[in-house]
């Protein structure tokens, strides 16, 4: 639930700061008298892995895929990883959705769960609330030391919850490398290997992205086993490419070197950004980490009367 002051706030700050699918609808909502001349959003990352996200807890046209792609761009847009929308929400404190660059959609995304998480709790003075996605309702809490901790929830490791193409053992996969297929809400295949650093990520990435045992595209993860409790970890990801970090992919990679017994169930995850900790409990997969929220910002009339 959002706080009344906070939501008359959010009221005034988006009240005609409103995207829909089509020029006319953009410029309607901006034409009103109001003092903002666009759309607020904020940019955050986790360790790199950055994100637009855009808050919409005071209603307004729905987030489009057009938009998503056109604010991807790193050149004529703002440039993120994943765009990330907050709803109101009735059984949790918000409900989040996710685009990927290509404007697609994703179930989950970890690091921006976290990096809104504690934006959200730094708003509401808590240390702890649930975040409603299509991966279902994950707990987030304060972990200290400026980290943030999410419950990304059991990994799925059924050849149908993945979801995988046909019925094979998902821990063992009959592709060249023998990789580990996980479901975190999106489709992951993990490879171990001797030296991450000797992968041709862009190459490698994009060939089993769309390998046909995965029907909706998947996340690839290179993994180097570093001892029991640490790896090396580099990130394509579907929809969008290389990335410095991605919290989906590091609980992935560590319920895949846990199953295959290369490591124990509670790990650091070394990637490209900086260093997530991953914990594999009863209760679920747990991830923590450091969050940062950068700048926001206002898209202009200009950018958004320009979509088609």
């Amino acid at each position: 639930m959002v706080p009344g002051g906070v939501k008359r706030v959010l009221e005034e700050k988006f009240r005609n700061s409103f995207i829909g699918s089509g020029r006319g609808i953009y410029a309607a909502a901006m034409t009103q008298g109001d003092t903002y001349d666009g759309l607020a959003f904020m940019k955050m990352h986790g360790l790199g892995n950055d994100f637009v996200v855009i808050d919409r807890r005071a209603g307004g046209q729905p987030v489009t895929a057009a938009l998503a792609r056109a604010l991807a761009d790193r050149h004529r847009g703002v440039g993120f990883d994943q765009l990330a929308v907050i709803e109101a929400d009735t059984q949790a404190d918000a409900a989040l959705t996710f685009f990927n660059a290509d404007g697609s959609l994703s179930a989950t995304c970890g690091n921006a769960t976290r990096c809104i998480a504690r934006h959200l709790m730094d708003e509401s003075g808590t240390t702890a609330l649930t975040l409603r996605t299509e991966r279902g309702g994950l707990r987030a809490e304060d972990a200290g030391d400026g980290l943030t901790s999410v419950n990304m929830g059991h990994p799925l490791v059924d050849w149908k919850s993945v979801p995988l193409s046909q019925d094979v053992e998902t821990d063992r996969l009959p592709i060249e490398g023998v990789p580990v297929a996980t479901g975190m809400g999106n489709p992951h295949c993990t490879f171990f290997v001797d030296d991450a650093e000797a992968v041709d990520l862009p190459t490698f990435g994009s060939r089993y992205e769309t390998h046909p045992l995965f029907p909706e595209r998947t996340n690839v993860e290179v993994v180097q086993v570093l001892s029991p409790r640490a790896i090396r970890l580099r990130i394509w990801e579907r929809g969008t490419g290389v990335t410095l970090a991605s919290g989906s992919c590091s609980c992935a990679a560590a319920v895949a070197a846990a199953r295959r017994g290369l490591t124990e169930r509670r790990v650091s995850v070394q990637v490209d950004g900086g260093t997530l900790h991953i914990d594999w409990r009863e209760d679920g997969v747990w991830m923590t980490g450091p969050t940062a929220h950068v700048f926001t910002g206002t898209l202009t009339r200009a950018f958004l009367e320009g979509l088609a």
